[in-house]
């Protein structure tokens, strides 16, 4: 009994080294660079729709990079305009279960430090804007909806997917950064930073 051999691929659909080697030497710097150019290619183009060439993302101690958005209620917001008052900028969208938790949370806290001046502003992250203003209206939010379709101001914050919070002070400058949900006492802390100056 002989021992099982694989069988083998027909030889001429497997290329030799030889076979490659006699081909013209323009043709074998083709076969090489050809690939390298096609991934280099598609890495450019990949990088560029991942705004990785966009301004680089902003971080504590900035001044918060200024926005113009649409509200879900058809008028527009910019950042400027709310200069000298605390402001809390979360990203949120509706189909996100740490964003529909910690909803009554800003809800309250805009509520609590009305007379502070606090604003809240909620810019809505990949999602539908019928899917977004029919939440706010079911979870009673009293902020406003700001659309980003093109996602350029999530990418120049360098948001990676919501819940993300930033708390800005009454100077324009990013105080605090809250990456994923907020609970009442991170709240609290985190506003710690943009009401004591000034209050």
């Amino acid at each position: 009994m002989s021992a099982y051999s694989a069988p083998r691929a027909p030889g001429r659909l497997v290329p030799s080294a030889r076979r490659i080697a006699n081909l013209p030497r323009t043709w074998q710097l083709s076969a090489v660079l050809l690939p390298i150019l096609l991934l280099a290619a598609l890495g450019g183009w990949l990088a560029v729709r991942a705004g990785l060439f966009d301004a680089p993302v902003v971080r504590i101690g900035d001044p918060a990079p200024d926005f113009q958005l649409a509200t879900l209620d058809g008028g527009s917001v910019t950042l400027a305009e709310l200069a000298g008052r605390p402001v809390v900028v979360n990203f949120w969208a509706s189909w996100c279960d740490p964003c529909v938790e910690e909803f009554p949370l800003l809800e309250e806290a805009r509520a609590a430090h009305a007379a502070d001046g606090l604003v809240v502003v909620g810019i809505v992250y990949r999602d539908e804007p019928a899917a977004a203003a029919a939440f706010m209206a079911a979870h009673g939010a009293s902020w406003t909806g700001l659309v980003d379709p093109d996602g350029a101001v999530a990418r120049r914050y360098g948001i990676y997917g919501p819940p993300e919070t930033f708390f800005i002070g009454r100077d324009g400058v990013v105080a605090s950064h809250q990456i994923g949900q907020l609970s009442a006492s991170d709240l609290q802390q985190q506003l710690s930073t943009i009401l004591e100056e000034g209050s």
